[in-house]
C-alpha cells in the first residue's frame, strides 16, 4: 500500500468542481432582491398541496399558479441522497415540470408562476440546502418559460416562506393532511369582466 498526496491537477478538478457547486445557490440576500412575486395566501396555497401530496421529510413538491393563484399543475419526488447542487435540483425540477405541463417560453413575458415546497428534516433557518434549491428553482422557471414564485419550507416547526418572514405553525413536517376541499382556496372572482367572464362561464359548463 503506498501512500502520497494527491496530484496538482486533481486538486485542482476538486477545488474547481467544489466552486462550481458552491456558485449554484443563492443567498437569502440574492433571493430576496431578485423580485420574487408574493403569493397573495401563503397558507391556503401550502395547505392545498399539503393535502394534495402529503409531504414528508424529503419530498419535494413544484406547483405552477395561474395569475389568480389557482393551481395549474404540481408533481412532488423524494429528494436523493446525494450533496445539495443547484444544477442537479434544476434538472430534476425542469423533468418535474415538462412531465406536467408545457413550457410557455412562446410567451414574450411569462403568465404562470411555479412555486417550490420543501419537507425536510431541522428548523426553519436557511441552510445551503436550501439555497441550491432557490437557484434550481429560479433556472428551471427561465428555462420553462414561467415566473419564479416563493420557495417555500416545511419542518417540524410549520411553513415558512423564505425570503419574506411569512410562515405558520400548520401544516407541519409531521401534521396529517387537511381534507382536499378546505385546504384548497374557494375560487377568486375573475379581475375583468366581459371577454374573461364569459370564458370562465364555458369552462365552469364543461
Amino acid at each position: 500500500m503506498t501512500f502520497g498526496f494527491a496530484s496538482s491537477s486533481a486538486a485542482s478538478l476538486s477545488t474547481s468542481t467544489s466552486a462550481a457547486s458552491a456558485s449554484r445557490l443563492l443567498e437569502p440576500a440574492e433571493w430576496a432582491a431578485a423580485g420574487i412575486p408574493l403569493l397573495r395566501n401563503p397558507r391556503e396555497v401550502v395547505s392545498g398541496l399539503h393535502a394534495r401530496h402529503h409531504p414528508q421529510p424529503s419530498t419535494v413538491v413544484v406547483a405552477v399558479l395561474d395569475p389568480d393563484e389557482r393551481l395549474c399543475a404540481s408533481a412532488s419526488f423524494t429528494r436523493r441522497a446525494a450533496p445539495a447542487d443547484g444544477w442537479m435540483f434544476r434538472n430534476a425540477l425542469l423533468s418535474q415540470l415538462r412531465r406536467v405541463i408545457p413550457h410557455d417560453l412562446r410567451r414574450r413575458t411569462p403568465v404562470r408562476t411555479a412555486v417550490l415546497l420543501y419537507c425536510r428534516e431541522g428548523d426553519a433557518r436557511w441552510t445551503e440546502e436550501d439555497g441550491a434549491w432557490m437557484w434550481g428553482l429560479r433556472d428551471a422557471c427561465t428555462l420553462h418559460g414561467l415566473r419564479c414564485g416563493a420557495y417555500i419550507t416545511l419542518t417540524h416547526e410549520g411553513w415558512q416562506v423564505l425570503g419574506e418572514g411569512r410562515g405558520g405553525r400548520r401544516p407541519s413536517a409531521h401534521s396529517s393532511p387537511e381534507p382536499l376541499v378546505t385546504a384548497e382556496a374557494p375560487p377568486l372572482p375573475p379581475r375583468t369582466g366581459g371577454p374573461v367572464s364569459e370564458v370562465l362561464r364555458r369552462a365552469a359548463a364543461r
